[in-house]
């Protein structure tokens, strides 16, 4: 029993696997399947989508490439935050396990960036929460 690892459907026949359990694998964001493409070092960055790149002016090519997009199909992992930056007021939202980015969203997980970076991509403009506040 500890050899065997757990195999979504497996559970079933394998002729009513697919009707049974059609996303088996649904918000599964490591095992099986792999690294979620932010763990794997999968992902895209804002450097590398010219369209984004464009519209984030006043970041450095630096930042650019600290802001991870995930790939069309990615599964969001459930409870993460995340922010779509084709979305002009970049609201924060809170992923459920049924998530996935799709062809119309630059989703940008908050986990994988710092604070400081965090804040100005969604418009904070408060100098402490910037790292710019006067310290005297």
């Amino acid at each position: 029993m500890a050899n065997q690892r757990f195999e979504p459907g497996i559970q079933h026949p394998p002729e009513w696997r697919a009707d049974l359990n059609p996303d088996a694998n649904a918000g599964v964001n490591d095992g099986l399947l792999g690294k979620n493409p932010v763990q794997a070092g999968k992902a895209r960055t804002a450097y590398d989508l010219k369209d984004l790149n464009n519209r984030l002016q006043g970041f450095t090519d630096n930042e650019l490439q600290e802001i991870v997009v995930l790939p069309q199909g990615s599964r969001l992992e459930q409870g993460a935050t995340y922010i779509d930056l084709r979305d002009p007021q970049r609201k924060e939202f809170t992923a459920m396990a049924n998530m996935e980015a799709g062809p119309a969203n630059w989703y940008v997980p908050k986990a994988s960036m710092g604070y400081v970076l965090w804040n100005r991509l969604i418009g904070v403009t408060n100098p402490e929460r910037l790292d710019q506040a006067d310290e005297s």
